[in-house]
Formats: structure tokens, sequence, C-alpha cells
């Protein structure tokens, strides 16, 4: 039986008590308690644990609209004096749109920033911990600036106008880090789901040449039929064209456009269940879905076993990195949201680089000032965004503290995410609803496990492990190796440091694509209490750790979760969209439509879940509404 963890603070978070199911929606007297509570407790956002992401209080107000219809009067006495612009969503895109605004339109811009979470950067969101003295930063969102060299120049611009300097980070990122400790990346079967829990190298990737016995003597370790053993081994080592009876190539692609790379395996390899199972949810992490609903193009492109040798000879730069995958803060791309709140408001964030930036502690109460030209106001929550009768101004209507407030903009640009826009905006056009309506947002959850000490995984000689058919986690393992402005990464496997684990919730082999499998995900993920995240938690971590001497109520010092039901955006998928969308064409391009003095910002709008996606959309608004 798992014992329950004795956290400090484990069960609280903005004052309620966790132990409520997870989706719960309260009442506005109950969210203007919490808010109360959380301002005069005086509480530091990156610190709290158990749920985070999109946390209770930060969801209600929004749910009640959208799904519920409910109404708020407009208050006839407007908040402060007009903004130029106010933005709604303090994300990436939102406070990217605040930086080029002012800095297109002039140094004296007044600016106001909505969100409705406790902290800024929407999905970059960064986790603090002090385990035994020693301070942990680590991410709970968005997680690395990919490959800055193919940016846009608006996007490269904006890093370094922030002070981001991305080739610092091959002097801060120990590339060797892993190889010189030895640790290498393992493969967990759980008892739950295989006969035993069991961990090995992990080989599901590996291509069989010169080193076939010592792959065959770890396969032979897998807790999985002979049968399956076998068909594995074959699947590493074989160099067979199984398109080879199809003639042309454009046939060839099309038929692994139309299939999944699960359906490959099964039909065209011929491998046991058991074997496509163990590759089924391996692209999560990436993709936000599994290899039941993503092509066998896209697994030739990513180079899975069974595609290698199809021989189609296909370019795409996408899937071409020219760049390692390195250019990261230690909390993330909540680096870069410091970064360019630093430059908004630089009384409430201290120093001047990119390294002073690691350590620097946020002044909360310094960010909402009447002093300030530029204001983020945060557990705000936009719920209606329409023109004045003279079509002049915006008026936008937002809930704080259970009560509506009304602020007017000459401009608005809707950073929030999409498809809650049009129960925000009652002037969107139907054919414009339709089109935000077609894609849906990717669930995600990234798990922070601050730990006494990572002697198990050093005992064990691994660094992460992947697991199929998993319980929650698909994988989970010790973080960046990244050292910078005095925080130093763990150097020694009796220090703290933070293990970070991802789910991604679906529901596969059932034949959903991947809008469908989403949806049904992210309704369970609402449903789930920290309590549930933290008995799956240990359960799956002690069942890899512990042959390692790992135990879980000595060792876990705590648990953030932080938990996006609306996380990536959905970028199109050849399996189950329409061949010809991309993110230069698809019904986000007429879902993003300008709407007189309001424009749309977000990744959502790029159809492109990452960090340049969310700036290059806020860089189209800013133009969009400065052109008026």
């Amino acid at each position: 039986m798992i014992k329950k963890l004795n956290i400090t603070r484990r069960d609280f978070m903005n004052g309620f008590a966790m132990s409520l199911t997870a989706g719960t929606a309260l009442s506005p007297l109950e969210l203007l308690a919490m808010n109360q509570q959380m301002q005069s407790s005086n509480l530091y956002p990156p610190e709290l644990v158990g749920l985070r992401g999109s946390h209770p209080g930060s969801f209600e107000v929004a749910h009640a609209l959208a799904r519920n219809g409910a109404y708020w009067a407009e208050p006839s006495d407007q908040t402060d004096l007009d903004y130029d612009v106010v933005i709604v969503g303090g994300g990436i895109s939102g406070l990217s749109a605040a930086y080029l605004y002012r800095q297109r339109h002039g140094k004296n811009s007044r600016i106001l920033i909505l969100d409705n979470h406790d902290d800024f950067g929407g999905h970059a969101k960064r986790n603090e911990f002090n385990v035994d003295g020693k301070q942990l930063i680590c991410y709970g969102g968005s997680q690395s600036i990919a490959e800055p060299g193919s940016w846009s120049p608006v996007g490269k611009k904006l890093l370094k106008d922030v002070g981001i300097h991305t080739e610092r980070f091959y002097d801060y990122f120990d590339r060797n880090y892993y190889k010189n400790r030895k640790l290498r990346n393992g493969l967990y079967f759980s008892g739950k789901q295989y006969t035993k829990d069991h961990i090995s190298d992990n080989h599901l990737r590996s291509e069989i040449k010169d080193n076939e016995k010592e792959i065959l003597d770890v396969i032979n370790t897998y807790p999985i039929a002979e049968a399956s053993k076998v068909a594995l081994f074959r699947l590493l080592s074989e160099t067979e064209n199984y398109l080879q009876g199809i003639e042309s190539k454009e046939s060839k692609i099309n038929l692994l456009r139309e299939t999944s790379y699960s359906d490959f395996l099964r039909q065209y390899v011929n491998v046991p269940e058991e074997v496509v199972q163990l590759y089924r949810d391996m692209a999560r992490g990436l993709w936000g879905i599994g290899w039941d609903a993503l092509s066998a193009l896209d697994a030739y492109k990513s180079e899975m076993p069974g595609t290698r040798h199809l021989n189609l000879k296909i370019a795409d730069e996408s899937y071409e990195r020219d760049e390692p995958y390195i250019f990261h803060f230690p909390d993330g791309n909540a680096g870069v949201a410091r970064s360019i709140v630093r430059g908004l408001i630089p009384s409430a964030i201290p120093g001047t680089t990119m390294e002073d930036l690691v350590q620097a502690r946020v002044d909360y109460n310094g960010l909402d000032l009447e002093s300030s030209l530029v204001r983020i106001r945060l557990n705000s929550t936009a719920v209606k965004v329409k023109h004045t009768l003279n079509e002049k101004a915006v008026d936008v209507t937002y809930i704080k503290d259970g009560s509506p407030y009304r602020v007017r903009g000459n401009h608005v640009i809707m950073a929030c995410y999409n498809n809650i826009i049009p129960d925000i905006c009652p002037e969107v056009p139907d054919v414009q609803k339709e089109a935000i309506a077609y894609a849906t947002k990717m669930p995600l959850v990234y798990i922070s496990v601050a730990v006494r000490n990572w002697n198990a995984f050093s005992n064990l000689g691994y660094r992460s492990f992947y697991i199929p058919q998993p319980t929650l986690m698909h994988s989970f393992g010790l973080d960046f190796p990244i050292s910078m402005g005095g925080y130093n990464f763990t150097q020694n496997p009796d220090e703290p440091t933070v293990i970070h684990g991802t789910h991604v919730p679906l529901d596969p082999d059932k034949g959903l694509n991947a809008r469908e499998q989403c949806i049904a995900g992210r309704t369970r993920l609402y449903e789930m209490s920290f309590d549930d995240f933290e008995k799956k938690i240990v359960s799956q971590m002690s069942g890899a750790l512990r042959d390692g001497g790992f135990d879980a109520e000595r060792d876990i010092a705590a648990i953030t979760v932080n938990r996006w039901p609306h996380g990536y955006a959905y970028e199109y998928l050849d399996y189950s969209d329409p061949v010809e969308f991309n993110p230069n064409n698809g019904p986000h391009i007429a879902g993003r439509a300008q709407i007189g003095r309001i424009s749309i910002a977000n990744s959502d709008a790029s159809a492109y879940a990452y960090l340049t996606g969310a700036i290059d959309a806020a860089d189209r608004a800013v133009n969009e509404q400065l052109m008026l």
C-alpha cells in the first residue's frame, strides 16, 4: 500500500484544501475569499506547490461563461483612465505584444495586461522549491527556445532587446553531463501493465549493426513474450523496405499519410501487438498525441524503426535540427517571460542581464501600480470585449475577486486561448467562430518532484525513463544540466534536485483522432485531484527506482503538478487533417481575422506550439492595430 506523503503545504494552494475535486466549480463568494486570502498572505506564486498551471481559481469564471452562459452586468463606472492598448492574456504572446506595441507606438504608451492566473507567463511557468536549505528552480510549462537561428527577424530582435543572447547557452548547458557520469536513458516496465516492475536500457530506437549481442541481451530481459522479443529484435535489425510492392513514390507517401504508425507496424511490419504498444506512447511528449493517431509518414520523417529503409528521400526542414536543444533557462521559457516583464516594468524585477535574472525575485505587488505606464493585472478574467458605440475604442469587462470591472482601450489584443474568444467577444462573426472551433488545445501535465537526493538514479545508472502504457507519466527523469547566473545544476547525487515528469492524458487505440483524444483527456484531467496525481507519481517512481534505494516518503520533499488542460497549441497532423493545412494555410488564418480595433495574438493563431509562434502572432496583431 502506498503511504500518503507528509509534504509541507502539500494540501493547500491559494488557501483552499486540494482535497477538493480538481474541477470543482467555485462560487463567486468562494473565489472572492480565495483571492483575498492569496493577497493577504503575500504568497509567492513560483513557490506554491500542489496543483499549479491552470490552478483552482484561474478557470472557474471562464468555464462559467463558456459552459453555462454566465452573465455579468457591465459596470457603468470605468476603472482606470483609458489605455492605448488592453491585452487579454499575460503569456508569452501577450507580453510580447505589449513590448512590441510600446516599441512601435512610443515609450509613453499606456498598456494594461489582464491575466486569469496568479502569475504571468501563461504556459511559461516557473517552479521553485527550497529543499534542505538549497534553492531549486525548474519549469512547469513552456520548455526551451527551440532553434533560435531559424526564428523570424522580429523574434530574434525581441530576444536581444530583452537581454537574451542565445549563444551564451553553449557555455551554460553541460552537454557532456550525463555521458561523463555514465547515466543512460532507461525503459521502465510497470508491474501494473507487465508481469513485474522492471527497468532496463531503452533500445526501442536503436539500430542494430555491430552491437547485436549487447542489444539482444538487453531485449531478452524485457518482461514481454518470447515472440515479441524476437519481433522487436528483427524490427531493429532488418533493412527491409516494407513498401517494396508499391511502385510510385506518391502512392507510398499517400499510404503512409493515411496509416498510423501503430497500424503500419501491425499491417506492414507484422509485429505482435505487444511490440506496437511498446512504441505507442513515445511521441506524447513532442506531439501531444501517441503513434496510434500519428501517421507513418511522420514516423518515417522521425526515423522510427520499420520506416528507415523506405527510401522516399523526402526533404522536410521541420525535421532537420541544425542547432542543439540547449537554449534553456533553469525555469524554462519563464526566463523569457521574466525578461520581457523586466523590460516593461524594470522596478518589478531587479537586474539587467539574462544571468542575474535567474535568481531574481519578482515584486508581484509592483506589477499593477497606478504610477506605471505598463500594468499587469493578475487574477483577472476577461468576460466581455466589445467596441464602444462610436467604434473608436473597446471596452473590456473582467472579473477580479468575484466582482466585475470595466476598462477601456483604444485597441485590444486577445492573447488568451483561442477557443474562449467567441465567448468573450460577441462581435466575432459566425464564420470566424467556426474557424476557431476547428482546433483544440492539447492537454499536458508537467510534474516537478523535488527530491532530497538522486542517489537512486546514480545507483541504477539512468538519467531518465520512458514508460510504455503508463498509468500517468510516460516519462520522468533528471532535468536539463544548466548552470548560470550563480545557480548551479546538481553535481553530486547526494544533493537535492528536481525530477521532471510528463503526463499527456489521451484515449488511445479507440479509433479517435488527435482532437477527439484531446477533448476526452482534458475532461479526465479536470476530474483528477492532487491526491490522485500524488499516488500515481509515487507508485511510478517507486516501481522504477526502488532497487536503487529510493524511498518516496524519505526522499520526496515536495510535488508541484503543472496541469494544463489547454496545453499545446494545435498543430495540423497529416494523419487526421487535410494535407494542405499547415502554419501558412488552414482554419486558423480565418480564425485570427482582425475585428476592427480587436486583434488576435496567441500560438493557436499561428498553429505552431512554440515560442516563436507566440511572438510572431504578437507581431502581426500589433501591426494590425497600428495600421488603423
